[in-house]
Protein backbone atom coordinates (compact mmCIF):
# COMPACT_ATOMS: atom_id res chain seq x y z
CA UNK A 1 0.00 0.00 0.00
CA UNK A 2 1.26 3.44 -0.79
CA UNK A 3 0.80 6.54 0.82
CA UNK A 4 2.20 9.99 -0.67
CA UNK A 5 1.54 13.27 1.02
CA UNK A 6 1.89 16.35 -1.31
CA UNK A 7 1.95 19.09 1.14
CA UNK A 8 2.91 17.74 4.37
CA UNK A 9 5.03 20.53 5.93
CA UNK A 10 2.15 22.70 7.45
CA UNK A 11 0.83 19.91 9.49
CA UNK A 12 4.12 18.55 10.42
CA UNK A 13 7.28 21.10 10.03
CA UNK A 14 8.81 18.26 12.44
CA UNK A 15 7.38 18.09 15.58
CA UNK A 16 4.50 15.64 15.71
CA UNK A 17 4.84 12.18 14.19
CA UNK A 18 3.63 10.43 11.03
CA UNK A 19 4.07 6.78 12.70
CA UNK A 20 0.35 6.16 12.87
CA UNK A 21 0.30 6.34 9.46
CA UNK A 22 3.66 4.59 8.40
CA UNK A 23 2.54 1.80 10.18
CA UNK A 24 -0.51 1.07 7.67
CA UNK A 25 1.94 1.35 4.49
CA UNK A 26 5.20 2.82 2.15
CA UNK A 27 4.48 6.28 2.76
CA UNK A 28 6.17 9.11 1.25
CA UNK A 29 6.23 12.84 2.28
CA UNK A 30 6.68 15.36 0.44
CA UNK A 31 7.02 18.86 2.40
CA UNK A 32 5.37 20.80 -0.63
CA UNK A 33 4.43 20.14 -4.14
CA UNK A 34 4.46 22.51 -7.38
CA UNK A 35 1.50 21.35 -9.72
CA UNK A 36 4.10 20.37 -12.47
CA UNK A 37 4.70 17.51 -10.27
CA UNK A 38 1.68 16.48 -9.11
CA UNK A 39 1.27 13.20 -11.49
CA UNK A 40 4.80 12.06 -11.05
CA UNK A 41 4.49 12.26 -7.36
CA UNK A 42 1.25 10.09 -6.94
CA UNK A 43 1.42 8.20 -9.90
CA UNK A 44 1.89 4.84 -7.77
CA UNK A 45 -0.07 5.85 -5.38
CA UNK A 46 -2.82 3.47 -3.62
CA UNK A 47 -3.36 6.86 -1.30
CA UNK A 48 -2.58 10.68 -1.51
CA UNK A 49 -2.53 12.65 1.76
CA UNK A 50 -2.98 16.40 0.10
CA UNK A 51 -4.13 19.61 2.24
CA UNK A 52 -3.88 22.45 -0.21
CA UNK A 53 -2.70 20.71 -3.17
CA UNK A 54 -5.51 20.72 -5.90
CA UNK A 55 -6.84 17.45 -7.62
CA UNK A 56 -8.66 18.56 -10.48
CA UNK A 57 -10.18 15.82 -13.40
CA UNK A 58 -7.59 16.11 -15.62
CA UNK A 59 -4.89 14.87 -12.41
CA UNK A 60 -7.09 12.00 -11.24
CA UNK A 61 -7.85 10.50 -14.48
CA UNK A 62 -3.70 10.44 -15.08
CA UNK A 63 -3.49 8.56 -11.30
CA UNK A 64 -4.82 4.76 -12.77
CA UNK A 65 -3.70 3.14 -9.09
CA UNK A 66 -5.45 5.60 -6.80
CA UNK A 67 -7.98 4.21 -4.77
CA UNK A 68 -8.12 6.90 -1.70
CA UNK A 69 -7.86 10.80 -1.23
CA UNK A 70 -8.02 11.85 2.35
CA UNK A 71 -7.93 16.23 3.01
CA UNK A 72 -5.52 16.45 5.74
CA UNK A 73 -8.41 19.43 7.16
CA UNK A 74 -12.08 19.82 6.75
CA UNK A 75 -12.76 22.02 3.54
CA UNK A 76 -12.24 19.85 0.76
CA UNK A 77 -12.69 21.86 -1.99
CA UNK A 78 -9.19 21.33 -3.61
CA UNK A 79 -10.58 17.87 -4.59
CA UNK A 80 -12.98 17.14 -7.79
CA UNK A 81 -15.22 15.04 -5.97
CA UNK A 82 -17.38 14.13 -8.63
CA UNK A 83 -14.60 13.27 -11.21
CA UNK A 84 -13.15 10.98 -8.29
CA UNK A 85 -16.28 9.04 -7.80
CA UNK A 86 -16.48 8.50 -11.43
CA UNK A 87 -12.66 6.78 -10.53
CA UNK A 88 -14.32 4.47 -7.43
CA UNK A 89 -11.97 6.99 -5.37
CA UNK A 90 -13.03 7.51 -2.08
CA UNK A 91 -12.81 11.22 -0.87
CA UNK A 92 -12.40 11.32 3.16
CA UNK A 93 -11.86 14.53 5.28
CA UNK A 94 -11.15 15.71 8.69
CA UNK A 95 -14.37 17.28 10.39
CA UNK A 96 -13.97 18.87 13.63
CA UNK A 97 -10.47 19.00 14.77
CA UNK A 98 -9.84 22.25 14.94
CA UNK A 99 -12.90 23.65 17.00
CA UNK A 100 -11.14 24.89 20.37
CA UNK A 101 -7.95 26.36 18.58
CA UNK A 102 -9.83 28.45 15.82
CA UNK A 103 -12.50 29.81 18.55
CA UNK A 104 -9.62 30.20 20.79
CA UNK A 105 -7.64 32.19 17.39
CA UNK A 106 -10.69 34.37 17.39
CA UNK A 107 -10.64 36.24 20.77
CA UNK A 108 -6.79 36.01 20.21
CA UNK A 109 -7.72 38.58 17.07
CA UNK A 110 -10.45 39.96 19.05
CA UNK A 111 -8.68 40.79 22.21
CA UNK A 112 -5.36 42.39 20.02
CA UNK A 113 -8.18 44.65 18.35
CA UNK A 114 -9.41 46.05 21.74
CA UNK A 115 -6.96 45.48 24.26
CA UNK A 116 -3.94 46.55 22.02
CA UNK A 117 -1.65 44.36 24.01
CA UNK A 118 1.04 44.12 21.05
CA UNK A 119 0.98 47.75 20.55
CA UNK A 120 1.38 48.50 24.87
CA UNK A 121 4.08 46.14 25.22
CA UNK A 122 5.75 47.38 22.18
CA UNK A 123 5.57 50.57 23.75
CA UNK A 124 6.74 50.07 27.41
CA UNK A 125 9.82 48.52 25.52
CA UNK A 126 10.60 51.29 23.54
CA UNK A 127 10.77 53.31 26.87
CA UNK A 128 7.34 54.92 26.62
CA UNK A 129 6.66 54.40 30.29
CA UNK A 130 9.76 54.78 31.79
CA UNK A 131 9.28 58.16 30.43
CA UNK A 132 5.95 58.78 30.68
CA UNK A 133 4.61 61.12 34.11
CA UNK A 134 1.75 58.99 35.06
CA UNK A 135 1.90 55.38 35.94
CA UNK A 136 -1.13 54.62 33.10
CA UNK A 137 -1.12 55.29 29.80
CA UNK A 138 -2.95 54.15 27.14
CA UNK A 139 -2.15 55.11 22.65
CA UNK A 140 -5.59 53.61 22.28
CA UNK A 141 -9.04 53.63 23.62
CA UNK A 142 -9.30 49.93 25.15
CA UNK A 143 -12.92 48.08 24.64
CA UNK A 144 -14.70 46.31 27.25
CA UNK A 145 -17.01 42.98 25.82
CA UNK A 146 -19.35 42.73 28.60
CA UNK A 147 -22.28 43.74 27.08
CA UNK A 148 -21.46 44.16 23.68
CA UNK A 149 -23.68 42.27 21.11
CA UNK A 150 -21.61 39.49 18.64
CA UNK A 151 -23.11 38.61 15.12
CA UNK A 152 -21.94 34.95 14.22
CA UNK A 153 -22.41 33.86 10.09
CA UNK A 154 -22.42 30.18 10.20
CA UNK A 155 -23.10 27.74 13.70
CA UNK A 156 -21.92 25.18 13.21
CA UNK A 157 -18.84 23.63 15.76
CA UNK A 158 -16.72 26.35 15.66
CA UNK A 159 -19.42 29.01 15.70
CA UNK A 160 -21.27 27.32 19.05
CA UNK A 161 -17.69 27.60 20.77
CA UNK A 162 -17.50 30.94 19.56
CA UNK A 163 -20.51 31.69 21.13
CA UNK A 164 -20.37 30.13 24.15
CA UNK A 165 -16.79 31.84 25.30
CA UNK A 166 -18.64 34.74 23.94
CA UNK A 167 -21.00 34.31 26.28
CA UNK A 168 -18.58 34.04 29.18
CA UNK A 169 -17.25 37.35 28.41
CA UNK A 170 -20.55 38.43 29.00
CA UNK A 171 -21.61 39.61 25.40
CA UNK A 172 -24.80 38.93 24.06
CA UNK A 173 -25.08 36.73 21.14
CA UNK A 174 -26.88 37.02 17.89
CA UNK A 175 -26.50 34.30 14.83
CA UNK A 176 -27.17 33.49 10.92
CA UNK A 177 -26.84 30.22 10.02
CA UNK A 178 -28.28 27.64 7.67
CA UNK A 179 -28.62 25.13 10.40
CA UNK A 180 -30.58 26.50 14.07
CA UNK A 181 -28.15 26.65 16.64
CA UNK A 182 -28.70 23.53 19.55
CA UNK A 183 -26.73 24.12 22.79
CA UNK A 184 -26.57 28.07 22.69
CA UNK A 185 -29.06 30.71 23.70
CA UNK A 186 -27.77 33.07 20.85
CA UNK A 187 -30.63 34.72 19.23
CA UNK A 188 -31.20 34.08 15.08
CA UNK A 189 -31.12 37.17 12.88
CA UNK A 190 -31.58 37.89 9.39
CA UNK A 191 -28.05 38.56 7.59
CA UNK A 192 -28.85 42.40 7.19
CA UNK A 193 -29.69 42.84 10.98
CA UNK A 194 -26.75 41.04 11.96
CA UNK A 195 -24.46 43.01 10.67
CA UNK A 196 -26.27 46.16 12.09
CA UNK A 197 -27.06 45.38 15.52
CA UNK A 198 -23.33 43.61 15.92
CA UNK A 199 -20.73 45.47 17.86
CA UNK A 200 -18.41 41.90 16.52
CA UNK A 201 -19.32 39.99 13.14
CA UNK A 202 -17.81 37.02 13.28
CA UNK A 203 -17.37 34.76 10.14
CA UNK A 204 -17.42 30.86 10.13
CA UNK A 205 -19.78 29.57 7.71
CA UNK A 206 -18.83 27.33 4.65
CA UNK A 207 -17.55 29.00 1.06
CA UNK A 208 -20.63 28.15 -1.24
CA UNK A 209 -21.25 29.70 -4.65
CA UNK A 210 -24.03 31.78 -3.02
CA UNK A 211 -21.59 33.11 -0.39
CA UNK A 212 -19.15 34.10 -2.20
CA UNK A 213 -18.13 38.04 -1.96
CA UNK A 214 -21.35 38.23 0.25
CA UNK A 215 -19.53 41.13 2.69
CA UNK A 216 -19.55 43.71 0.03
CA UNK A 217 -19.73 47.23 0.02
CA UNK A 218 -23.98 47.08 0.65
CA UNK A 219 -23.49 45.04 4.05
CA UNK A 220 -20.48 46.90 5.66
CA UNK A 221 -22.37 49.76 4.94
CA UNK A 222 -24.86 49.12 7.90
CA UNK A 223 -22.75 47.95 10.29
CA UNK A 224 -22.37 50.18 13.21
CA UNK A 225 -18.78 53.08 12.68
CA UNK A 226 -17.18 51.29 15.79
CA UNK A 227 -17.52 47.89 14.34
CA UNK A 228 -14.96 44.98 13.79
CA UNK A 229 -15.56 42.11 11.41
CA UNK A 230 -13.36 38.62 11.94
CA UNK A 231 -12.90 36.19 9.65
CA UNK A 232 -11.31 32.81 10.36
CA UNK A 233 -13.25 30.60 8.24
CA UNK A 234 -12.59 31.66 3.98
CA UNK A 235 -10.92 35.21 2.72
CA UNK A 236 -13.84 34.27 -0.39
CA UNK A 237 -16.59 35.17 1.78
CA UNK A 238 -15.46 38.99 1.67
CA UNK A 239 -14.96 41.69 -1.13
CA UNK A 240 -11.25 42.38 -0.24
CA UNK A 241 -11.48 45.82 -2.45
CA UNK A 242 -15.23 47.03 -0.21
CA UNK A 243 -13.30 45.76 3.33
CA UNK A 244 -9.97 47.64 2.40
CA UNK A 245 -12.45 50.94 1.36
CA UNK A 246 -14.63 50.64 4.58
CA UNK A 247 -11.44 50.45 6.73
CA UNK A 248 -9.49 53.18 5.37
CA UNK A 249 -12.93 55.48 4.78
CA UNK A 250 -14.15 54.64 8.92
CA UNK A 251 -17.23 52.73 7.93
CA UNK A 252 -16.14 50.25 10.16
CA UNK A 253 -13.44 50.11 12.74
CA UNK A 254 -11.39 47.72 12.39
CA UNK A 255 -10.96 43.94 10.81
CA UNK A 256 -8.88 40.97 11.90
CA UNK A 257 -8.71 38.57 9.55
CA UNK A 258 -6.98 34.92 9.18
CA UNK A 259 -8.10 34.07 6.00
CA UNK A 260 -7.39 35.64 2.35
CA UNK A 261 -9.01 35.19 -1.28
CA UNK A 262 -5.15 34.24 -2.06
CA UNK A 263 -3.00 32.43 -0.12
CA UNK A 264 0.16 33.48 0.28
CA UNK A 265 -1.41 36.85 0.48
CA UNK A 266 -0.64 38.65 -3.09
CA UNK A 267 1.37 41.80 -2.42
CA UNK A 268 -1.57 43.86 -4.34
CA UNK A 269 -3.80 42.65 -1.58
CA UNK A 270 -5.31 45.86 -0.13
CA UNK A 271 -6.35 44.68 2.93
CA UNK A 272 -2.48 44.49 3.26
CA UNK A 273 -2.06 48.20 3.78
CA UNK A 274 -5.74 49.01 5.27
CA UNK A 275 -6.17 50.91 8.54
CA UNK A 276 -7.07 48.94 11.29
CA UNK A 277 -6.53 45.31 10.03
CA UNK A 278 -4.72 42.65 11.53
CA UNK A 279 -3.74 39.59 9.11
CA UNK A 280 -2.19 36.50 10.49
CA UNK A 281 -0.83 34.00 7.91
CA UNK A 282 -3.93 30.98 8.07
CA UNK A 283 -3.00 29.53 11.99
CA UNK A 284 -5.67 29.73 13.58
CA UNK A 285 -6.30 25.82 12.65
CA UNK A 286 -1.99 25.40 13.66
CA UNK A 287 -2.05 24.41 17.42
CA UNK A 288 -0.46 21.18 18.05
CA UNK A 289 -3.02 20.32 19.45
CA UNK A 290 -5.08 20.19 16.39
CA UNK A 291 -2.12 18.67 14.02
CA UNK A 292 -2.21 15.98 15.94
CA UNK A 293 -5.67 15.34 16.19
CA UNK A 294 -5.80 15.83 11.97
CA UNK A 295 -2.94 12.95 12.12
CA UNK A 296 -5.21 10.49 13.83
CA UNK A 297 -8.41 11.30 12.39
CA UNK A 298 -6.18 10.95 9.27
CA UNK A 299 -4.89 7.32 10.22
CA UNK A 300 -8.22 6.21 11.15
CA UNK A 301 -9.44 7.09 7.67
CA UNK A 302 -7.20 5.33 6.23
CA UNK A 303 -7.71 2.07 8.39
CA UNK A 304 -11.61 2.33 7.91
CA UNK A 305 -11.04 2.10 4.26
CA UNK A 306 -8.75 -0.53 4.30
CA UNK A 307 -11.76 -2.60 6.33
CA UNK A 308 -13.94 -1.46 3.51
CA UNK A 309 -15.68 0.16 6.37
CA UNK A 310 -15.09 4.58 5.35
CA UNK A 311 -16.05 6.99 7.23
CA UNK A 312 -15.97 11.04 7.22
CA UNK A 313 -16.79 10.14 3.40
CA UNK A 314 -17.38 13.17 1.13
CA UNK A 315 -17.97 11.69 -1.94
Amino acid sequence: MNIVVTDGFTLNPGDISWDDIESIGELKVYDRTPAALIVERCRQADIVLTNKVPFNSHIIEELHQLKMISVLATGYNVIDTKAAAEKNILVCNVPAYGTASVAQHVFALLLEMINHVGLHAASVKAGDWQRSPDWSYTKMPITELAGKTIGIVGLGNIGTKVASIAQAFGMKVIYNSRNMGTGTTAVYADIKTLFAQSDVVSLHCPLTPANTGFVNAGLLAVMKSSAILINTARGHLINENDLADALNNKIIAGAALDVLSAEPALPANPLLNAANCIITPHQAWVTREARERVMKITANNIKAFLKKQPVNKVN
